[in-house]
């Protein structure tokens, strides 16, 4: 790869052709295997369970050792430096912090004889997916685990497939007893879905999971969606950058590769205001790819997805990026608060050239489960709200019904619905009253 794809802002829609492109993928084998999957763990629960395990995680399962010990996880600490323990506690603390000031409280209003309000109430069981592998993310333990516990959940049950040998990866193990989760069990991939929504004997059934995966992961959670609640489907990574002129490239294209180095479907796009710029950006990015451990999934994801965009003033570029609605919004520019109003569509904005999007991921609160694929043009990113269930409360004392009571009726006539109609009248008729 000699350079990175350029494009003046006015070839906006060859932008979004090649976005549009990473959803062009067939799916279909996927989603029956993974119906075929689910189908099996609703019929045969455990068995079935512990056969896929064996089959895609290499770990012969049982009732006995499906479900993480006390003693597992007191082992993980003891694996794990200190001092990264204390960092991650650290991170949690953050996290902690940014989603006690989202918490709502039940509300009533009295007005005369009418009480209106809301109530609000944890969802009493939740489950959390944490995906394992060749890597491990102990940050989205905390990104997950957290909220829920900040919420009021009661019990956080959290799924993370085994290696070969039946362990998980102490970091994950040492994330999740700080974070908080309940009970943590031995299992990945659309079966570990399907656990979490249908329930077995070893494993019991939630309202509602989240947390990111694979393909067969999402595409699980889809199908199980309706039976449980689930948080979002979300897709490979994506940042936008837009700069200005005044800051370092060596910044901007660090801050390019940080979700480069993700997935191959990986969008990275950047935005500057000349063209000798973007060729001097382009130069700097691949000079840094060349480099990295994961270069060829960072060369791939820029090859394939990766987009430099010239764009001649900062309002230009924002309102570009309203279009995108990127996951990541990097606004590495000069005073980026006054810009801030004009942000209509991003998962995460991130202001100035000291606030790389890596800090969002691990440390400094805010929730890294983002929207992706422009779906932040509406919705958000994880939060405390994800947790609770909103139940109206509707009161009306006898005088203040009779005041409306003629008009509710008629209404309910209208759409065609008699019995609506008596359920009002019928406390107003003659030996009623």
């Amino acid at each position: 790869m000699r350079n990175i794809r350029i494009f003046d802002i006015s070839e906006r829609q060859k932008v979004f052709d090649i976005l549009n492109s990473r959803n062009e993928g067939d799916l279909s084998e996927i989603e029956r295997t993974v119906s075929a999957i689910l189908s099996d763990i609703k019929k045969i629960g455990d068995a079935s369970l512990f056969e896929y395990t064996k089959k895609y995680d290499g770990f012969d399962i049982d009732e006995n050792n499906i479900e993480v010990s006390a003693y597992e996880i007191d082992e993980a600490f003891e694996l794990v430096s200190d001092d990264l323990v204390e960092i991650i506690k650290k991170s949690a603390e953050n996290i902690r912090a940014f989603h006690e000031k989202q918490k709502r409280k039940t509300w009533i209003d009295t007005d005369g004889g009418i009480e209106l309000g809301q109530l609000f109430n944890p969802i009493e069981r939740c489950g959390v997916y944490v995906p394992g592998g060749k890597a491990a993310y102990p940050s989205s333990v905390l990104m997950n685990v957290v909220p829920a516990k900040v919420a009021g959940v009661p019990e956080i049950i959290m799924a993370t497939p085994p290696s070969k040998e039946g362990k998980i990866n102490p970091l994950i193990l040492v994330s999740a007893r700080i974070a908080g989760a309940n009970r943590i069990f031995k299992m990945g991939g659309a079966q570990a879905i399907g656990a979490l929504a249908y329930g077995t004997n070893s494993v019991p059934s939630v309202y509602k999971i989240t947390g990111p995966g694979n393909a067969y992961v999402a595409a699980a959670k889809k199908q199980v969606f309706g039976k449980v609640g689930i948080d979002m489907i979300a897709g490979p990574s994506e940042i936008l950058v837009i700069d200005d002129g005044s800051a370092d490239l060596k910044f901007i294209a660090a801050d390019v590769l940080s979700q480069a180095e993700h997935d191959e479907l990986s969008s990275c796009i950047a935005v500057v205001p000349t063209m000798e710029r973007a060729e001097c950006l382009s130069e700097e990015i691949l000079a840094q790819a060349n480099i990295l451990p994961k270069k060829d999934i960072a060369m791939k994801s820029l090859t394939d997805y990766g987009m430099i965009v010239v764009a001649k003033d900062v309002k230009s570029a924002i309102e570009f990026a309203n279009e995108v609605a990127p996951e990541h919004l990097e606004l590495c520019i000069k005073s980026p608060k006054e810009y801030l109003s004009m942000i209509k569509n991003a998962g995460a904005v991130f202001l100035g050239a000291f606030s790389p999007e890596p800090l969002g991921d691990y440390y400094a609160g805010p929730n890294h489960v983002l929207p992706t694929n422009g779906t932040a043009r509406f919705s958000s990113p994880l939060n405390v709200d994800d947790f609770i269930k909103k139940t109206s409360v509707i009161g009306y004392e006898k005088d203040e019904l009779e005041k409306c009571y003629k008009d509710i009726k008629r209404f309910a006539k209208e759409e065609g619905l008699d019995a609506h109609a008596k359920s009002i009248s019928i406390r107003f008729e003659k030996g009623n009253e």
